[in-house]
This record gives structure tokens, C-alpha cells and sequence, in this order.
């Protein structure tokens, strides 16, 4: 699925001004500007997996969006910047909320919000990286509502779980009318800003990570103009770290950035052989996360400094990680 560039430009525009002092946004009241979503003429509430793929794959019109939590797509109908004939709301659909275990790792619900991900003390180490960014996604009443699959669904590019997912190699499970189901690494699934590999008749139903190595640590990290705010800059670290506390493996992405989120091989290349503790080692891994990181200046930080927060953020995600891998500390 993909949204228009347009659309992009207007959610961060949307973005760029709830950082500006009030009395600097004109009021769009007194220019006549619209402030409610144009009208809905249907909404329907399936009660299955089933029912909601049929219903994307006519049953509800050619111009129906799905609805999971509603925090970004909300946001953009009353914005007017999408105007849907019908939502399909996934709130009854009971077996896409759920955290549990299977043989092969650790599988979460497509409807999970963001606050059960965060608080669930059965996340081990190696996907601690999750409870992380749920975590830092706005507010509480944003980690409340929102949902795990609508953030990748979305693929904002100032979202916090797109990069994590893709750090932590996750494989997304779709299912489409027929009831055929295909799995997507989410390296393919997000393609771009506000574009993935889902097809307009398919509905995301699981988020599966896993088996991990033992001895394997993730950390997610953010800098945002306050503790509420989208990342201006973010980081997923993951590594598999020896018994002799050096990394083995490591998986570096990074999101915030214009194209979307992205995988860093220069820098997991340069933390394979990195012994725990050997900052000069892991700063200059985050030179190499830096320089490949492609940014572009926007109102809340030129390109270079972003830079320097990533390398900050980096070295505390890195430091946790490689912690979080050798047993020192939880989640």
C-alpha cells in the first residue's frame, strides 16, 4: 500500500507546527479552514479476520480504510488529508490482541497496543528493544490506543516501531479473503514513507520474531524535542555477543530519515569483533551508523547535528544492548 508524497509533506508540515508557539499558527477558523473530516458514509466492525478481508476486498467499497487505533489515520481525516467512504474498524477482532510463545519465537498480535508490548515482563532480552520504542510512542493515551500493526501499516517516518521491527528482523504475517497467508521480512514489507508490501485486499495479523541466540541483547533509543515527542532522531541496536563479551552478531537500523527506515551494514560490520566496554571501538562503529544515515535539515535539527545526536543515542543503545546480551540487566 502507498500514500501519496503529498501526504508526507503534510504530516510533517502537521509536525513542524505543533513546534511552533501557538500565537505563530494562523488560525485556519478564520480563514474558513475545514477543522472535521469529511463525511463517512459507512463504518463496519468486523468480528473476525475473515469478515475484515472480505470487507477490504470489495465488501466495503473501493475507498475503505482500515481503522487499528486510529492515532495517525485520525489525525489525517480530520486533517482532510485522506477522505475515506468507509472505515473498517479492527477493535473486535480479539485474536490479533495478544502477546505469546511459539516454537519458533516470540509472536505478537497486529492489534497489540503499545502499552501492553511495553509492560510485558515475558519479552526477553533479545526483543527487549520493543518494550523500548512502545514505550516512547507519545503519550499515554497514544501508547493506550495505538496498535503495533498500525504503526507498521502506516510506516510513518518518525514512527518508533518500524525500525525496531526491521532491527530486530521481524517477519510480518499477512492474510488476504482467500485465507491465504504469506509471511514478509519487514526488511521488504516497509518499503518507503508510507508505503508497504501489503496488498489492498490483505490484513497484517501477526508481528513474529525469533528464535533468537542465546545470549543476544536489543535497546531502542530516541532524542525528541521533549520525552513525548516523534524522534528526531532513533536507533534499534541488536546484538549476539560471546562468552567472552564480544559481539558476534549485530543488526543496526536506523529511522527518521526522508526515505524511511533503514538497515546500517556499515555499522553492524564494524561492531562484529567489538569486546564490550571498548568505546572507542563502538563510537567509531556510530561514525560509520552516521555518515551512512543520509539526513536532511528540517525545523528541528540541520543534518550534522543529528549526527551528533545519533552518535549519542548509538553509544547508549550499543551500551545496553551489549548488557542487556551478557545477563547485567532486564528490560
Amino acid at each position: 500500500m502507498h500514500l501519496s508524497n503529498a501526504l508526507v509533506s503534510a504530516q510533517l508540515a502537521v509536525g513542524q507546527q505543533s513546534c511552533r508557539r501557538s500565537s505563530e499558527i494562523p488560525d485556519s477558523r478564520a480563514k474558513g479552514g475545514r477543522m472535521f473530516p469529511a463525511p463517512i458514509l459507512e463504518y463496519f466492525r468486523p468480528a473476525s479476520v475473515g469478515e475484515a478481508t472480505r470487507l477490504l476486498s470489495g465488501g466495503a467499497g473501493e475507498n475503505a480504510h482500515i481503522i487499528a487505533g486510529g492515532q495517525s489515520l485520525m489525525q489525517a481525516i480530520k486533517s482532510r488529508l485522506i477522505s475515506p467512504d468507509a472505515l473498517i474498524d479492527l477493535q473486535d477482532i480479539k485474536a490479533l490482541r495478544s502477546i505469546h510463545f511459539d516454537k519458533n519465537g516470540l509472536v505478537i498480535g497486529a492489534m497489540t497496543s503499545y502499552a501492553d508490548i511495553a509492560s510485558d515482563k515475558r519479552i526477553p532480552a533479545a526483543f527487549a528493544a520493543l518494550c523500548d520504542a512502545a514505550g516512547h510512542v507519545g503519550d499515554r493515551q497514544v501508547r493506550n490506543r495505538g496498535t503495533i500493526g498500525g504503526s507498521l501499516c502506516w510506516n510513518y517516518i518518525a514512527a518508533c516501531l518500524p525500525p525496531t521491527c526491521l532491527g530486530l528482523s521481524a517477519t510480518l504475517e499477512l492474510q488476504n479473503a482467500a485465507g491465504r497467508r504469506r509471511m514478509v521480512e519487514a526488511r521488504a514489507f516497509l518499503k518507503g514513507p508510507l508505503e508497504t508490501d501489503r496488498s489492498s485486499d490483505e490484513l497484517l495479523i501477526a508481528i513474529h520474531l525469533g528464535p533468537a541466540a542465546a545470549r543476544t541483547g536489543s535497546a531502542y533509543r530516541k532524542w525528541g524535542l521533549v520525552t513525548d515527542a516523534l524522534p528526531v532522531v532513533n536507533i534499534c541496536v541488536s546484538l549476539e555477543v560471546g562468552a567472552d563479551h564480544i559481539c558476534r552478531e549485530a543488526r543496526v537500523a536506523l529511522g527518521a530519515r526522508s526515505e524511511g527506515p533503514t538497515r546500517v551494514e556499515a555499522a553492524e560490520l564494524a561492531l562484529r569483533g567489538v569486546r564490550k566496554g571498548d568505546v572507542r571501538a563502538i563510537d567509531a562503529a556510530l561514525d560509520a551508523a552516521a555518515e551512512a544515515a543520509d539526513y536532511q535539515s528540517d525545523l528541528w535539527a540541520d543534518a550534522p547535528y543529528k549526527k551528533v545526536l545519533l552518535r549519542k543515542i548509538g553509544r547508549e543503545a550499543v551500551t545496553v544492548a551489549f548488557a542487556r546480551a551478557s545477563g547485567e540487566v532486564g528490560k
